[in-house]
């Protein structure tokens, strides 16, 4: 199965073992709740899946890589305590509480999360003294002698021995006690994932050119080379990174990353020609509109008479600039969503300060009638995330949503204030001004967007008729969920034009494919 396919089940094993019944009780038998243990090659995104199973089933996460731990820091120290059996006292040996069980009760104290998942890494991987416990720890999820808490499954991963020499073989005893998914390496989940998680569009775009380039872990006489998941996404924000700061990208950086030297070279290569066709194309000018016809021709001519890979560059290249657009429109669309249930339960306080006015109420402790009433507001939504951040109910994007939308409502106040507007009602009114002003904002985005893609399927049309280019620019558009989301809310009618006599043209050739089947079978 695939990264994505393991994160699926992992979610469903969760939801299985954490059912309960009308009493509260676990349904599915404690005993019976077998680890979770992934085996698949180095950095193809195992960690990245337990975070993105905790955030959606809602559930703390405590991960390790076990080859970082001694004995002592995994099962605890010994230390002599007093037993009393049979009416006798002894003097006996226990273990203090493991590391990694006590993070897991830190982390249910800390967020108040009572179920969750623990994960340990390269667990096939640990030192000599310390494979028993890991034997134990999947028998009998027990390091030492403390149990994991109730509530938290267990899942581990580790690699194939082809990609490591020190992995240690499962007996049959304990791999009949766990649940074993074998993970390989697919290029297109992972594009998937890529175009979601801000990707550099040169990296998508040559791997979906070359996708047998995305990994690859050789052991040879010559030394060790591999290129990774891990790999292309590390070289993606260097890349971003870079960039902003002009500095030069070469092979020899890239191979920093991609630690194939064919691949490095391939890739930085495709990289120059990437960022010169990104140049020559002129690619966010042409989906503005602002390039004279005789211009937009010629690089109209230029693009049809380019060879596949120029031609593959430059849909990847409107993918990119529609891309960003999407992701500005759906930061700001956010963020307004946010201020707006801010604004909602201000003034709710707004309505309680004008009341105190009128009844010239001018309590210390109380909301007054001047700008103090925003500010203190301000301080609370600030406060409130400090907590939802200590106590990880709120994922990352969230957190910056919310973090935009308090400075953002700082910004209001300031404004306020600098207007000299002392009365409670006077103020709100500037600060609804002022989130007014933003709507604006948004819906100009929205016109520039869908500019943008009434522009990008003209440019494709027109250099290169509606052939695979332009599937290629449906397809891409599609799988982003930002895309698919404004055009579902605003609309675009070249998309659906072209995506419905795509899927026409598609279901039309499998048909004549069947009736030629049919026809050699006669």
């Amino acid at each position: 199965m695939n990264i994505q396919e393991a994160k699926k089940e992992i979610c469903n094993t969760l939801r299985a073992y954490l059912a309960k019944d009308e009493e509260g009780y676990y349904i599915y038998p404690l005993v019976r709740q077998r680890p979770i243990l992934l085996i698949g090659p180095p950095g193809i995104g195992k960690t990245a899946i337990m975070e993105q199973a905790a955030a959606e089933c809602n559930v703390g996460l405590v991960s390790y890589t076990i080859t970082h731990h001694t004995r002592q820091s995994a099962i605890g120290l010994p230390e002599i305590v007093k037993r009393n059996y049979g009416g006798k006292e002894m003097m006996v040996t226990d273990y203090t509480m493991s590391e990694i069980v006590a993070s897991v009760y830190d982390c249910m104290e800390k967020t108040g999360k009572r179920e969750g998942i623990l994960f340990i890494d390269e667990i096939n991987c640990v030192s000599e003294t310390l494979a028993p416990a890991m034997l134990a720890l999947l028998q009998n999820k027990t390091f030492g002698s403390h149990k994991i808490p109730e509530g938290w499954i267990l899942v581990a991963a580790g690699n194939p021995p082809e990609y490591n020499k020190s992995v240690r073989e499962f007996d049959i005893v304990t791999l009949d006690r766990v649940r074993r998914l074998e993970i390989e390496p697919d290029c297109d989940t992972w594009l998937k994932y890529a175009g979601q998680q801000n990707v550099h569009q040169a990296v998508i775009s040559y791997l979906s050119m070359k996708k047998e380039r995305f990994y690859a872990v050789e052991n040879t006489v010559d030394g060790k080379f591999f290129v990774t998941a891990r790999g292309w996404e590390d070289l993606s924000r260097l890349l971003q990174s870079y960039e902003k700061l002009g500095i030069e990208i070469n092979a020899e950086l890239v191979g920093e990353f991609l630690q194939k030297e064919e691949t490095a070279r391939d890739f930085a290569g495709y990289y120059q020609l990437y960022t010169k066709y990104g140049q020559d194309y002129q690619i966010p000018v042409i989906l503005a509109g602002e390039l004279t016809r005789e211009k937009l021709e010629q690089k109209q001519q230029m693009a049809s008479g380019g060879a596949f890979e120029e031609r593959f560059a430059v849909v990847n290249l409107i993918q990119g600039t529609l891309r960003e657009s999407a992701r500005e429109y759906e930061r700001v669309d956010c963020q307004l969503a946010a201020l707006y249930e801010m604004l909602l339960h201000l003034k709710k306080q707004v309505k309680k300060a004008s009341q105190d006015e009128k009844c010239g109420m001018q309590v210390a402790d109380s909301i007054s009638g001047d700008v103090s009433v925003f500010e203190k507001f301000a301080r609370e939504q600030e406060n409130s995330l400090k907590i939802k951040i200590k106590m990880e109910l709120i994922s990352g994007r969230e957190r910056k949503i919310q973090e935009t939308a308090i400075r953002r409502l700082e910004e209001y106040v300031l404004t306020v204030k600098k207007e000299h507007l002392r009365s409670v009602e006077k103020g709100f009114k500037r600060i609804c001004k002022s989130f007014e002003e933003d709507v604006v904002h948004r819906e100009e985005l929205i016109q520039k967007l869908q500019k943008e893609l009434k522009n990008a399927f003209s440019f494709i049309k027109e250099s290169f008729g509606e052939e695979q280019e332009m599937l290629l620019l449906v397809t891409g558009i599609t799988a982003d969920n930002e895309m698919t989301s404004f055009i579902a809310e605003n609309g675009c009618p070249a998309y659906f034009q072209y995506s419905e006599m795509l899927l026409c043209n598609k279901e039309e050739r499998d048909l004549r494919k069947a009736c030629l089947e049919a026809v050699r079978e006669i």
